[in-house]
């Protein structure tokens, strides 16, 4: 795991995402245990000195901890640090990344899910074979021991694609950056994982096939949407 050096665990932070900045700090001093499990974070006005922000940031950065359920507020009390990140999410994440893809994700799961429902109820033979041969490469790249990011992206750009509508397309590809950051940095941890948890992930996947196949609307949406939220939060299941 990533560790915070003492010089670096509580400095000023200066930019023009001061917020999202103040998030991956105070999730880092999680991660390294300087803040840890069930322990009291500082009061806001010595987290805003320490940190050199004002209470609107860091009360924007608390509330995305509270959203990713990394931390929880008790009334009258302060913020309480409830769960820590994955051991390896500071390894593998790119320095300052983490609060975006978080909000990545929370992209996903509206436009993907929307798309997802789409597909089932339009999608053409040709469209069904791409999304199959997706998930049998993602089923390749799990028993070689590949990272398999390339694979699970044409996956989920083959489901858009599916939904015959060329604005679901579009918003996605305007993100693909951001999104195959997130796809990697949760494909690595599956990697480091146990099989198991690779097994779930394409069980995931296979559910979103079977409902495509199907023709079920409902399912498919659904399934998206509850795959895309757990990759969401596998960030943070440590």
């Amino acid at each position: 795991m990533a560790h915070v050096t003492e010089d670096a665990a509580i400095r000023p932070v200066r930019s023009m995402t001061l917020s999202d900045q103040v998030y991956d700090r105070i999730l880092s001093l999680i991660a390294a245990d300087t803040f840890p499990v069930g322990s009291k974070l500082p009061a806001e006005h010595a987290l805003c000195g320490e940190m050199g922000v004002s209470r609107p940031v860091l009360r924007q950065a608390l509330r995305q901890l509270r959203d990713d359920d990394v931390i929880q507020s008790r009334q009258g009390s302060g913020s309480y640090v409830k769960r820590r990140p994955e051991g390896a999410v500071l390894d593998f994440a790119p320095v300052g990344s983490i609060a975006d893809i978080q909000r990545t994700f929370e992209f996903r799961v509206a436009i993907e899910g929307e798309a997802a429902g789409l597909a089932a109820g339009r999608r053409t033979d040709s469209d069904l074979a791409a999304i199959r041969a997706a998930v049998k490469e993602l089923d390749r790249c799990i028993r070689d021991g590949d990272l398999g990011a390339d694979a699970d992206e044409a996956l989920h750009d083959a489901i858009c694609r599916a939904s015959d509508n060329q604005y679901f397309v579009a918003a996605r590809a305007s993100m693909r950056e951001n999104i195959l950051t997130g796809m990697n940095l949760t494909r690595n941890l599956s990697l480091s994982m146990s099989q198991q948890r690779l097994d779930l992930v394409q069980q995931e996947h296979y559910a979103i096939l079977d409902a495509i196949e199907a023709r079920d609307i409902g399912n498919a949406r659904a399934a998206m949407r509850d795959h895309i939220e757990k990759a969401r939060k596998r960030v943070f299941e440590g």
